[in-house]
Formats: C-alpha cells, sequence, structure tokens
C-alpha cells in the first residue's frame, strides 16, 4: 500500500490552550519537571512548548512502553538524555517496579532542593502515559487512566509526602505540528484523537516507513494483508486500519522504535 499524508493532522482544542497559559502561571512555583513521553516517539513525543517554559529546572525524563519499545534504542535515549545531563529512565508504568525507578529519581532529586516544601509537575502530550505514572508515584489510582487522548482537562495536585507535591497536567501538543513525519507518528502512537486522522492514510505511512527504514526489523503486515487475516473485505479498509492501529499499540507486531538517536543526537 503506496500512502502519502494527503490532509495535514493537526490537534490543538480550547482545553489544550487553556491548559498551557495555566502551566505558565503555576511554573514559577515548580522545582522539578517530570516530563512524560512514549519510548516509540522520543522526540516527536516531547512537547517543544513545555520545553520552552521549563528553563533551568530539574528535569527527569520518563520514557513510558517500553515494553512496545526495542530495548537497544531505548537505551541509546536513556545514554543521550543522561550526557546532556537529565535524568532519564524507561518504564512501564502500570508495573508496580516502575513506581520505585521514578521515585528514586524524583526524591533524589528534591533532596537536593534546600525547600522544606517543594512541588514538581508531570507533562507530557496527550496519551502518553501520565496518569499511569502519577498513579504508579502515588502509590493508588488517584489519576483516571484511559486509552484515549484528551482524558485529562485540568490542573490536579496529589501530595506525596508531607515535602512533596505533584501536579498533573493535560496532555499539551504544539499548537501547529510542524513534521508530516511527527503528525502520524504522534496519530499511530494515540497521541491524537482517531476523529482527527483519516487511518488508512496513516497506516499507509508507518507500512512505507516500516519497508525503507527496517524492512526487516519487525512483522508487522500491510493494511491488505492484516485486513485479509481477520477476514475484512476491500471496502472496509477503513475499519481494518484502526483495527490495525489497536493491535499496533498492543505489540501484536511486535517492538518497534519509531525515532532512535543518530551519531550526532539527532532522530532518525
Amino acid at each position: 500500500m503506496t500512502a502519502r499524508l494527503d490532509r495535514h493532522i493537526q490537534w490543538y482544542p480550547g482545553h489544550m490552550a487553556a491548559a498551557m497559559r495555566r502551566v505558565e502561571q503555576l511554573i514559577g512555583l515548580i522545582d522539578i519537571i517530570i516530563e512524560v513521553a512514549d519510548a516509540r516517539i522520543p522526540r516527536s513525543g516531547m512537547s517543544t512548548v513545555l520545553s520552552r517554559i521549563s528553563g533551568r529546572r530539574k528535569r527527569i525524563i520518563v520514557l513510558t512502553r517500553d515494553d512496545l519499545a526495542e530495548p537497544e534504542a531505548t537505551q541509546r535515549w536513556l545514554h543521550l538524555f543522561e550526557r546532556s545531563g537529565q535524568a532519564a529512565v524507561a518504564v512501564n508504568a502500570k508495573q508496580p517496579r516502575s513506581a520505585k525507578t521514578i521515585a528514586a529519581e524524583l526524591h533524589g532529586l528534591a533532596s537536593k532542593s534546600r525547600k522544606t516544601q517543594r512541588r514538581a509537575i508531570v507533562v507530557g502530550v496527550p496519551n502518553s502515559g501520565k496518569s499511569a505514572v502519577i498513579n504508579a508515584l502515588c502509590g493508588r489510582n488517584v489519576a483516571a487512566t484511559e486509552n484515549r487522548p484528551g482524558k485529562t482537562r485540568g490542573v490536579q495536585w496529589f501530595r506525596l509526602d508531607p515535602s512533596l507535591e505533584l501536579m498533573d497536567t493535560p496532555g499539551i501538543l504544539a499548537p501547529k505540528i510542524e513534521s508530516a513525519q511527527s503528525q502520524w507518528m504522534l496519530a499511530i502512537t494515540g497521541a491524537i484523537p482517531s476523529q482527527r486522522y483519516d487511518p488508512e492514510e496513516v497506516v499507509g505511512q508507518f507500512t512505507n516507513w516500516l519497508t525503507g527504514v527496517k524492512p526487516r526489523a519487525a512483522r508487522a503486515p500491510s493494511l491488505e494483508e492484516f485486513a485479509a487475516q481477520r477476514g475484512n473485505s476491500r471496502g472496509s479498509l477503513h475499519n481494518a486500519a484502526r483495527s490495525y492501529i489497536k493491535a499496533l499499540n498492543e505489540g501484536s507486531f511486535g517492538r518497534i522504535t519509531f525515532e532512535t538517536p543518530t551519531n550526532d543526537g539527532k532522530a532518525a
């Protein structure tokens, strides 16, 4: 299947713009920033807008869904972040052991502050796993999780211990996603609502990319092959494409990392 992205994929609703303004108002209260990104798209999955306002605050990068990403690529990303002086961990936030990894980094940075009351903020693009990270840190389900973007709409505060508070924020994208590649990558990994893009086009972009970049690294079928395996007729490829994206994010096609750091630190 040969496909090109005929329609630009963009999503910046009013609640997201309002949340961005609120974060800018509250950033002066924050000591530590926890930025959550899907381990499969560490570059496209990190908000340039949020990076702009973070200033020189201590920062922890949490790469979620490491069970869906290629381990070697994830390690290269962690090394890249660490070389730039940023704490970074890769987790499957649904597993209890992940909470210990994140908490160790968070409390380690918090302990270096001279303040008696410290505040951290959790930020990231929609559906990046922020709520799962917060629940892991709190040790209970305090933030609603759902496999769709836009679930969290407002700012929420949670107390981790007497001296440390944690602020949850809605997922925030850039007002305009400039790169066509980032557009389909954000769409296929769940950061953009399915109503905002054509699933056939997005699956076509993915399979074209996979053929060119990793022809032997994954066992993902073409959309037509997938539809035939599921008993779909040619006329229902639209629905098959939605099922394809769901299967991809459930790990049915194996571990696939879309962006890897090159020797100069840029994404490939």
